[in-house]
Parts: structure tokens; C-alpha cells; sequence
């Protein structure tokens, strides 16, 4: 059927044809080859639509396709993602690299868990657009682009220096920050569906991305307050308020406290 929401009629073949054409416009691997470099070659504002909005239809799609998936795909193409998205992202110093990586990464736990709990799946999707838009806000504010110039930048904006990091942080999942949110819930849900091997995979294979996010934490760290940096201090020439920054930033830091809640539903 065409023009419904609800799609209840294809068989495994179109099925599995459909889910793979939307993984790779999600940028999932072994799919991903065009995200990293196109994400390079655009500017960070252009980089915030193709990590959040671009994914919204096909993330949609797959939500609305959840009961006819199959398993094996998702799981597949979770786990390779998971651990495309924290071996590719180890060796960059482009920040547009390194949030294309975390991006296929952050896209490995959302399909891993689609055909177990599309709720579930759906609130990490809304979580990581909150996660990925603050980052990518900050970074087109202090306007860098290499681990150089965001190392630099707290004679710049110390207090937007200081929120990027812990952004960095959740990114990574460590508590008590957001990102630590769907990380629990990702990992109770696998368990509950006694899948405790998967589990434990997905979560010693995030650690290849939280070596990087720790590494670009602590290049933050160098020259914060009271180390002295090496490079010439720069002169704040800009007094704008950046109100939706500061909104975003603020979500992607403090909204671990709603997980009791969603436990409870």
C-alpha cells in the first residue's frame, strides 16, 4: 500500500532491500563511506542538518518497517557500525571526521535495539540529535574545526570551552551525563530480551569511541583555567548571546535525571 504510514505487505526480499537503502542514507556501516568525507567538505552549520535532519525520513521509515526487519540485519549492521564508528574516529584530527564517526557509532545502538524496542530506539534517536546539534552548535560558535583550534579556544569562550567538553563527555555515555541515558536503557533492554552476550559486545566495543572523545576531553583540558596555553591569547571581540546554544547545550547535560521515569513506562 502507498500514501499510509503503515506498511504491513512486503516480503523478506523488498523488505531487506528497503532497510539497507535507508541504513546507507543513514550512514550505517559497512555503508558509510560517503559520510565521512562529505561531512569534511561542508561547513558546520550545513554538517548540523546532515547529522540530525537528513536523518529523520529514513529513521522514521525503519521505525514504521521495525516488525518487519529482520533481526540478523540489525544486529549485523549495529555491531560493524559501533565498531567502524570508534576504530575510524581514533586517528582523526579533523572534528567533522571525528563527529561523522560518532555519528555512525551513536546510529550502531539506535538500529541495535530497532527490532527489540522501537520506543526505545526512537528516544536514543531524539537524544542524539539533541547531543549532536549542541556539539555542532558549539563548535560553529567558537568557530573550529581541528583539535588545534578548539584547544585554543578558551580565551575565546572559557564558559563554552568548559560546556563542550562535558558535551564531549555524553557523546561518550559516561553518567551522570545525558548520554549515559540511552547507553542503561539500550543495555537493561538487551539483557531483558536475554541477549547478555550481545550486551556485553556492544559495550566493550564502545570503548574504542571513548578513547577518542576522552582524547579531545583532555586536548580541551591543556588550556583550560589556570594552565598557561602556548599559543597568543585572542581578543573577545563579540559580545552576542547565544540563547539556543546554551538551550541545547543545557539538554545534552542534564536530562539523565528522566530515566527513572522512563524505566517506569
Amino acid at each position: 500500500q502507498t500514501g499510509e504510514w503503515t506498511i504491513s505487505s512486503l516480503t523478506d526480499l523488498p523488505m531487506n532491500i528497503l532497510s539497507i537503502a535507508l541504513m546507507m542514507k543513514l550512514g550505517l556501516a559497512p555503508l558509510h563511506f560517503w559520510m565521512p568525507e562529505v561531512l569534511q567538505g561542508i561547513s558546520l552549520p550545513t554538517g548540523l542538518i546532515l547529522s540530525t535532519w537528513q536523518k529523520i525520513a529514513p529513521m522514521t521509515l525503519l521505525l514504521q518497517t521495525s516488525h518487519l526487519i529482520s533481526l540478523n540485519l540489525t544486529i549485523a549492521l549495529g555491531l560493524t557500525s559501533i565498531m567502524v564508528g570508534g576504530w575510524g574516529g581514533i586517528g582523526q584530527t579533523q572534528l567533522r571526521k571525528i563527529m561523522a564517526f560518532s555519528s555512525i557509532g551513536h546510529l550502531g545502538w539506535i538500529i541495535i535495539i530497532l527490532k527489540f524496542d522501537p520506543q526505545l530506539s526512537l528516544l536514543n534517536f531524539v537524544l542524539y540529535i539533541i547531543m549532536t546539534a549542541a556539539m555542532f552548535m558549539s563548535l560553529t560558535t567558537i568557530s573550529a574545526t581541528k583539535m588545534l583550534e578548539i584547544s585554543t579556544s578558551w580565551s575565546k569562550t572559557p564558559a563554552l570551552t568548559t560546556t563542550t567538553m562535558l558535551i564531549l563527555l555524553s557523546l561518550a555515555g559516561l553518567p551522570p551525563l545525558t548520554g549515559f541515558t540511552p547507553k542503561l536503557l539500550i543495555t537493561l533492554e538487551l539483557v531483558k530480551q536475554n541477549a547478555t552476550l550481545l550486551a556485553v559486545a556492544v559495550m566493550f566495543i564502545s570503548l574504542l569511541a571513548l578513547f577518542f572523545y576522552i582524547r579531545l576531553t583532555y586536548i580541551v583540558t591543556l588550556t583550560l583555567s589556570p594552565n598557561t596555553p602556548n599559543s597568543l591569547l585572542a581578543w573577545r571581540t563579540t559580545t552576542r548571546s547565544y540563547s539556543t546554544t546554551a538551550i541545547m547545550n543545557s539538554m545534552a547535560l542534564i536530562l539523565l535525571p528522566i530515566t527513572p521515569t522512563l524505566l517506569l513506562l
